[in-house]
């Protein structure tokens, strides 16, 4: 029984940690799906934004590996890669959506600042 208990802890702990670990990051082609689906893109758009965030993981992973865990070099070096990726987005997008995206980034932000990570899953 003492087994079975240490085992289920270790196999809790592990998941766990791998969750903290970035258990949460979706693949960008989950990002492309939900942005689809939140703001009504069309095929041609979603393409091009699946592309946008395929760049955008490939040179989070870059960062990542360069900074070695300093997040202090990640935070400065994924400043800029992050406003350039919101500029390209913003000329794919129509004014309509563009609001829509305005809002939905508004909304999760407010839920980080109150320790809420994604939204609820309808």
């Amino acid at each position: 029984m003492k087994k079975v208990l240490l085992v289920c802890s270790l196999l809790i702990g592990m998941s766990a940690s791998s969750f903290a670990q970035g258990g949460m990051r979706r693949s960008p082609e989950d990002q492309a799906k939900n942005m689809q689906t939140q703001l009504k893109l069309t095929d041609d758009q979603t393409t091009k934004v699946l592309a946008l965030y395929k760049m955008q993981a490939t040179k989070m992973d870059s960062i990542r590996t360069a900074a070695n865990g300093d997040r202090d070099a990640m935070r400065q070096a994924m400043g800029p890669m992050r406003q350039d990726m919101q500029t390209k987005l913003s000329a794919i997008l129509t004014a309509d959506q563009k609001a829509a995206y305005q809002k939905m980034m508004e909304e999760q932000r407010t839920r980080m600042q109150q320790g809420g990570g994604a939204p609820p899953q309808k």
